[in-house]
């Protein structure tokens, strides 16, 4: 990867907060992710799942499921344990899925790409064997 997932991951949080992405979770999502970023072990390992909560509760929120990829990258490097790289993967796959044409073009697609291929790489899967549709060079012909 060509760019840090922590602070991609800060970037992103933080884009979700002014959009106003949080609602009314955004308190307890701030502080959950504090605790995320301060500390290793059990918490760090409990806040990562309220995290990964709230995504299920606001999965039309773009900036923080791009978020919610990059703290699972953090989780695999702290403990690279197969759920990990499985829930990064398939959050990548539905992230793309969701929102591949609305960052087309950008930084954030070229990340996503790389954090999934990576996240792959961890469950031993060859990058041959990658879905076509989410590779950029799909997007220019649609489908």
């Amino acid at each position: 990867m060509n760019f840090d997932p922590a602070i991609a991951a800060h970037q992103a949080l933080q884009q979700a907060e002014e959009q106003g992405e949080l609602g009314d979770f955004e308190d307890e999502i701030l502080e959950s992710e504090e605790i995320f970023s301060t500390i290793q072990g059990p918490k760090a390992t409990a806040a990562f799942d309220v995290l990964q909560g709230f995504g299920e509760k606001l999965p039309q929120s773009r900036w923080y499921q791009e978020y919610l990829i990059y703290i699972t990258w953090q989780q695999v490097t702290e403990g690279p344990l197969a759920q990990y790289f499985q829930h990064g993967l398939d959050a990548s796959n539905r992230f793309l899925e969701q929102f591949a044409k609305e960052i087309e073009g950008t930084p954030t697609l070229q990340h996503i790409l790389a954090i999934r291929e990576s996240f792959q790489g961890g469950l031993g899967i060859e990058t041959e064997e990658v879905i076509p549709e989410y590779e950029e060079d799909a997007f220019a012909g649609g489908d």
